[in-house]
Order: C-alpha cells, then structure tokens, then sequence
C-alpha cells in the first residue's frame, strides 16, 4: 500500500473527520482498507493548487464526474436556503453575464446554492458541488435531480466517505472548501448570522476578492451583504464587473 492509498484509507476509517485522519498520519497505523472509489489526496499533483492555501486542506477529496474542472477559472456563489425572488434573479442574471467559461462553485444546499448549479447547467457552463455529507447521501432531497446530472457531467466533492450521513457540524467545515475552490467570491444573499458569512470569513483568509449583491435599506435578508460591503466587501453594482471576470476566466483558458 502506498502513501497516497494509506491517506484515503486513514480518511475513511475516521469517517473524513480532519483530525482523527491526522492523528492515524502520525501513528503511521497500517490499515487493512483498500479504498475503491475515485479520490484525489493532498499528495497528488492533481489535487487542486487553491485547497493547498487552506489552514487545513482536506486529506482526501472524494468525487463524482470530472475532476479536471478543479484546474479552471472558478468563481463560488453562495447565499441563503431562503432565497428570495430577487436573490434567484440576481443568480440567474448573474451566471448568464459571467458566461460559460467559469466553472461555478456552490454547496448543493436548497435555495440560492441549488440556483447556482441550475442557472450554470442551463446556460451551458459547468459547476461543482462540495457538500457536507458522503456522496452516498442525496441531501436535499429536492436536489436529486442535480446530484444525478453533476454527477455524470460536472462534479460533486466530499472530503467524508461515501458511506458518511448528513452531520450539522460538517457544513461550516466543508464551507473552506467552497470558499477556497473560487477565484473570486460572490454572496448574493445573506442575513446576519448564516453558513454564509462562515464562508466569506474563510475567503477574506484566503484573500479572495469579495463581491456582495446590494440591498434596499432594513432588507433582512440581505442585512448580511449590507454589513459586508459596509466593512469593505466590493458591492456588485454593474454588469462590466461580471464582465470582468468573464474576461479572467478567458485569459486563465488561453
């Protein structure tokens, strides 16, 4: 058994937990576990180079569909499960003027996250979903459709095994990865106190560019964005700053 096939089988016998898979590292166990589903670890070289910058990258990455897309122009969009009309729109309009030479990441969640893999998958472009549970586990379920599709056809990340449930405390964690994952960040609906503001947190680590949508005044549910710009985040107010990035997204492809 070899280094890498000794990290994938210390990572599901800890059940992806970061630590244990740290601490079964450092005693050097030898594990009677062959791991045989697709996996990168953080000793390949196609492990992707913006999960390196993290505090602590994922040991091990397991996937379904095409682990290529981890090597291209990406910008994350997150936002609330309760999303407003407005909040979908902004996503919709969002992607379309992006265009299709971005890969879009987000959390498979309900709401603005399910939105962003739909508005990418109908404009042509291709998405990644990381999620906080094994792949095994279709949660939501409204989201099977888009587990099927991305699946096939773009990507779906987990660091837990396949075998691991939903776990409430796995959410902000994987939400590092999804701040990581993106060149830029956009946050297109938030409220004060949201997995969302987890991960612009990890982002303004990184020192990913922050771009936030704008809300009316009192707006409550995007009193999150309104505090972010307020304490520097960039506020999305024209199309030429998506055009931006689209034109990133274009000269990482040449």
């Amino acid at each position: 058994m070899n280094a890498r096939e000794k990290l994938a089988a210390w990572s599901w016998m800890s059940a992806g937990n970061w630590y244990r898979t740290a601490e079964c590292m450092k005693k050097n166990l030898h594990p009677d576990i062959h791991v045989r589903v697709p996996y990168l670890t953080l000793l390949d070289d196609a492990y992707p180079a913006r999960l390196r910058e993290l505090r602590w990258p994922p040991w091990v990455l397991y996937y379904r569909g095409d682990p290529a897309l981890l090597q291209r122009h990406a910008v994350s969009i997150i936002g609330s499960r309760n999303a407003s009309q407005y909040g979908m729109a902004m996503v919709q309009h969002i992607v379309g003027t992006i265009g299709r030479d971005t890969v879009y990441v987000s959390g498979l969640a309900k709401g603005i996250d399910s939105e962003v893999h739909r508005s990418a998958i109908g404009s042509g472009a291709y998405t990644i979903g990381v999620i906080g549970s094994g792949l095994d586990t279709v949660y939501p379920q409204s989201s099977a459709d888009l587990y099927r599709v991305m699946g096939n056809d773009h990507l779906i990340l987990s660091e837990y095994p396949p075998y691991v449930g939903v776990r409430k405390q796995h959410f902000p964690w994987r939400n590092r990865i999804i701040a990581a994952l993106g060149d830029q960040l956009i946050v297109v609906q938030a409220a004060l106190k949201s997995g969302t503001m987890h991960t612009v947190n990890e982002a303004i680590a990184l020192s990913r560019d922050i771009y936030c949508v704008p809300y009316p005044f009192g707006s409550v549910e995007g009193k999150g964005c309104s505090l972010l710009i307020s304490q520097g985040a960039q506020i999305l107010y024209d199309d030429e700053q998506l055009i931006l990035l689209a034109n990133s997204a274009a000269h990482t492809l040449s």
